[in-house]
């Protein structure tokens, strides 16, 4: 127990630690072969061997000092506002007292409250402090024991990041570098403040842990749909339940704050009760912010990437290839890379372009609960990116030749390259046939050919439903930050619904295409476009489109999915991306100004962005893709769009002049 504190009880500390970040060690992926297995790999001797140039030698520090907190500093931001903090300074063993040093200073900015994750094991990092660093952990405005009010990713909470780094450098005991690191939401901030602090600045290095390129895109919407399970999982529960508890466990762990303690709580359920009600009347009810506005693009990391590299500060990415972040996260890697390159930050790469071991990804089988919560399985690969950066140590992380390193679903194991879009990739249109594939989970069933459709006249009927078979699927996990997996990978078994999308397959609101099986090994990578063309008789469309590994005994493992609302369906092509002139990642406004209605009876032209994947199809296996008309409880279009959708009936077309498609960037 660190000097000053009360621990918590043991079941309440179990408890804290799900609600903040979900339990260590759960991942979800694919065994060999896209078998459905539950597999544990060990993600840091595989990033550590590829994160520095071949034939470096870098082993973590021994255990040097032991760490003292200081709890309950006060920093005084600009406009008066003061934010609380947790300093855990390292020690001499011999004597106790704090270590001379000076030391470099890890900074995290949470807005779950300093004290409730210290409560929960969760707070300061014992093995950074134990081996040379400050550790400072500051509550957000309006969280925790800090004063002000709470936005979602405010810019004043930008302006209080790049204040707390020059404060940060200036502790007693500080060399006078700092770094940041966290995940979630503890990422994005990190990532916000170094687009904001400005070259020549005491941040030196980054370390963001699951972390979004586009709020709106990558968390709240799909396809332009507000994304229900995970507004409703964190808006709704975790961020106002943490809120409120933080005054009580800072009262439980420091009894002296008890009385701040309770006027912390009322000040916090005002506060909260304002803000989510406001914030759902603008967001989720159809209000203006139901659309890709100024609101989203104020808190956006992808905005500032090239801020980023201007200001000189490197980036070391962890992703989850079923994480929140799942789509934003190889595009932060390719922005970092692009602006290093003197390139456009929201370009593809090039094939064969340069790139940089100041810029790494590592993507791994996690989903958000999962690549945050084990955020002490990457202690040694983090501890190594600020040795590099911020003690000058020549670990040849700078020099990598492979700076992304992704996990393939289908071998379970990582890839080692260097471009997003994946090096190698060939974009391969697989065209929507009537032929039954013969693997069929219904009626519905059809094929993927290479050959596109000659006909003048075909075409299959999918019905609009509220709610379908992927009420019990994988992207139910996914979209609740992965907290049915956390309780599910303590089973004996693996959960049918969760590791096989043939219930989901079945119905009036669900059509199934299928490739013949493969006669090699094929790489899915990367983002993925459906082309769809399609009629109906209603002013709105609704369209989820997952893709699946499809084994010889027919268990159909889900790998990737995305969504498309009809009336967001405009393109901008300035900022969809094509490989050897085929679209693979297109990009839709969801502006008020760029929406229109579906025109009933019209043949209409919606192309789904599906999210960025990477798997191996085993020779024998199927690739399926499943086309659905709802996602419930995930996706829950706003009141005004059911309205529209309700009663719905589609048409799929499948002609020479209408052939929906879908385009698979293929490895192999």
């Amino acid at each position: 127990m660190r000097p000053g504190r009360r621990a918590l009880p043991v079941g309440i500390r179990i408890a804290l630690t799900a609600l903040l970040v979900g339990g260590a060690g759960t991942t979800i992926a694919a065994a060999p072969g896209g078998a459905g297995a539950q597999v544990r790999p060990d993600p840091v001797a595989d990033a550590i061997a590829a994160s520095s140039a071949p034939g470096s030698s870098w082993a973590p520090d021994p255990v040097a000092y032991g760490h003292k907190l200081v709890t309950g500093v006060r920093v005084p931001m600009r406009d008066g506002v003061r934010l609380a903090a947790n300093v855990d300074y390292p020690t001499d063993p011999a004597t106790g007292q704090i270590a001379s040093g000076p030391f470099p200073v890890l900074l995290t900015m949470t807005p779950y409250g300093k004290d409730t994750g210290q409560a929960a094991g969760l707070g300061t990092d014992d093995y950074l402090v134990e081996r040379g660093y400050i550790d400072v952990v500051v509550d957000v405005r309006g969280t925790g024991a800090s004063g002000g009010t709470f936005d979602l990713f405010d810019p004043k909470q930008t302006a209080d990041g790049v204040q707390l780094v020059h404060w940060a450098a200036k502790l007693d005991h500080s060399d006078g570098t700092v770094g940041l690191h966290g995940a979630s939401y503890l990422g994005i901030d990190q990532m916000l403040t170094a687009g904001a602090v400005g070259p020549n600045s005491p941040l030196k290095a980054i370390f963001p842990i699951v972390t979004a390129n586009d709020i709106y895109r990558d968390t709240a919407f799909m396809g332009g749909i507000p994304d229900l399970s995970f507004d409703v999982a964190y808006l709704g529960a975790l961020l106002p339940v943490v809120n409120l508890l933080n005054p009580l466990i800072s009262a439980a762990v420091q009894p002296s704050t008890l009385a701040s303690g309770l006027t912390g709580l009322l000040h916090h359920a005002k506060e909260t009760l304002s803000y989510n009600a406001l914030f759902l009347l603008r967001t989720f009810l159809g209000g203006p912010d139901s659309y890709d506005d100024a609101y989203w693009h104020a808190k956006d990391p992808g905005d500032v990437l090239g801020k980023i590299v201007a200001n000189g500060i490197p980036a070391y990415l962890i992703g989850g290839e079923f994480d929140l972040f799942q789509r934003g996260e190889p595009l932060n890697y390719a922005g970092l890379q692009n602006a290093w390159a003197g390139r456009p930050v929201d370009a593809p790469m090039l094939p064969g372009q340069a790139t940089t071991g100041r810029y790494q990804l590592l993507d791994g089988p996690y989903t958000h609960l999962a690549g945050g919560g084990v955020g002490s399985n990457f202690n040694q690969l983090e501890l190594e990116w600020f040795d590099t950066w911020l003690k000058g140590e020549d670990t040849g992380m700078d020099r990598t030749p492979t700076p992304l390193h992704y996990y393939d679903l289908g071998t379970g194991s990582y890839t080692e390259t260097t471009t997003y879009p994946f090096t190698g990739a060939t974009p391969t249109t697989y065209y929507f046939d009537g032929t039954r594939s013969g693997s069929a989970p219904s009626r519905n069933d059809g094929s993927l050919v290479t050959t596109a459709p000659t006909a003048t006249s075909a075409s299959d009927g999918i019905t609009w439903a509220p709610v379908s078979g992927t009420i019990c699927a994988r992207q139910q996990d996914q979209w609740v930050m992965g907290a049915v997996s956390l309780f599910t990978s303590h089973l004996p078994a693996t959960v049918p619904c969760i590791d096989d999308d043939r219930v989901s397959q079945l119905g009036p609101a669900a059509l199934t295409y299928t490739t013949a099986p493969m006669t090699s090994p094929r790489t899915i990578a990367g983002p993925i476009d459906v082309t769809l063309y399609a009629s109906a008789n209603t002013r709105e469309t609704q369209w989820v489109v997952n893709v699946e590994d499809v084994a010889p005994s027919g268990t159909s493992t889900p790998l990737t999915e995305g969504a498309l609302l009809g009336s967001a369906r405009a393109l901008n092509a300035s900022r969809s991306w094509s490989v050897d002139g085929k679209m693979i990642l297109p990009y839709h406004p969801f502006t008020k100004a760029a929406s229109a209605p579906v025109v009933p009876g019209k043949v209409t032209r919606y192309d789904v962005q599906v999210f960025p994947t990477f798997a191996t199809i085993a020779p024998g296996h199927r690739i399926r893709v499943t086309v659905s008309t709802a996602d419930f409880p995930h996706l829950m279009p706003t009141p005004p769009e059911l309205l529209k959708l309700a009663g719905g009936r589609y048409r799929v077309q499948r002609t020479a002049s209408a052939p929906s498609s879908v385009t698979i960037p293929l490895i192999g």
